[in-house]
């Protein structure tokens, strides 16, 4: 075939394979990215809940600017109580950010390395993990090792466990996913042994080490470990679609925090001041990275720093639907929200 031929062929099939896609394609997602944009964040916000958002807390810290907080929709919506921007929140995996600081913390002071394996760390699983003589610390936190992810398990999100060691119960004595260091795949798992590890070496909780070493020191005095260190009024409640109950006194062992504490927290982790000199820094830079996201049911969080505008943007969704377009929705209206502090600027 020719390549006149086959750019006439191009122009006919790409057109129309761009009309089929669409109808692939929830409408509520087009729409949502194809509408006018909003003149404010706090009207952003408002358009959210119109798209199906029970509640939603967004944090914006600018330089050069005092921050704003804005929320939208229901803390609680049996009780009708308006969402609060100072309301705890539960962060999910952005508590990895949290873990690995600890990691380079420990590492910088000489009570890890990151070239040690699992085993050496954990022998008790040499043989029950595969390749937990290869597995470095530093795999763990890279996502790196192979190791299969617990919440992947089937249904898993119907039940949760309710401890660590029924968690890692469930990946026991399966074959790994990939070798170690051949490939990437995110998994719960690695980080529930880095916690393991950390407290072995520790030998006390590694939240009590998070809260000494990075809580204190940058003033972050609403984040907690668990549910049972707050006051559940204080908590947004969390929803899953087509679910009527509210998923917040549900133990999943979460972060909890406000979005402004998470947002000083991306702060410091981006201008360096969570680190106690360069070399931290830059061990930290070799193992991780310095923005996340967070999943669990009832409760979505994109927590990132914009260079472009120097601008920390916090948002917090409470409700969710993992088989749906929820998520996806939920990064539109995140992406409309910076595009709107960044046409002010």
């Amino acid at each position: 075939m020719n390549k006149k031929k086959t750019k006439r062929i191009l122009r006919i099939a790409l057109p129309i394979a761009t009309i089929i896609s669409m109808f692939f394609v929830p409408w509520i997602l087009v729409w949502a990215w194809l509408a006018p944009l909003s003149d404010t964040v706090q009207e952003q916000l408002s358009e959210a809940i119109g798209l199906g958002f029970d509640g939603m807390i967004v944090y914006v810290d600018q330089g050069g600017k005092e921050p704003a907080f804005y929320s939208a929709g229901w803390k609680n919506r049996e009780n009708k109580i308006p969402a609060d921007p100072y309301s705890l929140f539960k962060i999910a995996s952005v508590g990895k950010l949290y873990n690995a600081v600890a990691i380079t913390k420990l590492v910088r002071d000489g009570h890890l390395s990151l070239y040690k394996t699992l085993a050496d760390y954990l022998p008790e699983l040499k043989d029950r993990i595969e390749n937990a003589d290869k597995i470095t610390l530093k795999m763990l936190v890279k996502h790196r090792s192979g190791i299969p992810n617990y919440t992947d398990t089937k249904n898993y999100w119907v039940i949760p466990k309710k401890t660590a060691d029924e968690n890692l119960a469930l990946i026991m004595d399966l074959p790994a996913n990939f070798g170690p260091g051949e490939d990437y795949e995110y998994s719960n798992t690695n980080y529930l042994l880095l916690d393991r590890i950390m407290k072995r070496v520790l030998g006390y909780d590694t939240f009590q080490y998070i809260q000494k070493e990075i809580l204190t020191p940058l003033n972050l005095n609403n984040t907690y470990g668990s549910i049972h260190d707050v006051n559940m009024e204080d908590v947004m409640s969390g929803y899953y679609v087509g679910y009527d109950m509210d998923l917040k006194n549900d133990d999943i062992g979460s972060i909890l925090a406000t979005a402004e504490d998470v947002g000083k927290f991306i702060r410091a982790l981006n201008n360096g001041s969570v680190f106690r000199d360069k070399q931290e820094r830059e061990i930290y830079s070799s193992i991780y990275k310095y923005e996340h996201t967070g999943l669990i049911p009832g409760y979505q969080t994109i927590a990132k720093y914009h260079k472009d505008i120097d601008a920390v943007v916090i948002q917090f969704t409470n409700t969710v639907n993992f088989d749906g377009y929820n998520w996806s929705l939920s990064e539109i209206m995140y992406g409309r929200i910076v595009k709107i502090i960044r046409n002010k600027n």
